[in-house]
């Protein structure tokens, strides 16, 4: 449970990089209005860099991890899919031996 909370910040970063990423896409092909792409363009990109940083600060991350937190929108989704799982795996060896 102590790790789902250390990951929060991660968790909501990712989220915001995802809808900041829909935010800008949505834009472009609509309106296109300025306002909204020099709100939603830093946002995303603050958004990126702590996803980013986060997934390489984790004590449970691997290449792989840091790889698919690169990917911009939904790399940190995946990358906090991949370091959940890599904590299921570790608590359940933990257990067994």
């Amino acid at each position: 449970m102590t790790v789902r909370r250390d990951r929060q910040p991660l968790r909501t970063a990712a989220t915001v990089e995802l809808v900041s990423l829909v935010i800008l896409l949505a834009n472009l092909v609509t309106a296109h209005l300025p306002a909204v792409s020099s709100l939603a363009g830093p946002l995303h990109g603050c958004a990126y860099l702590f996803t980013v940083i986060a997934t390489a600060r984790d004590p449970r991350r691997s290449p792989a991890a840091v790889a698919l937190s690169l990917l911009p929108g939904v790399g940190g989704l995946l990358a906090l899919r991949s370091l959940t799982r890599a904590t299921e795996r570790g608590g359940r060896s933990a257990e067994a031996g």
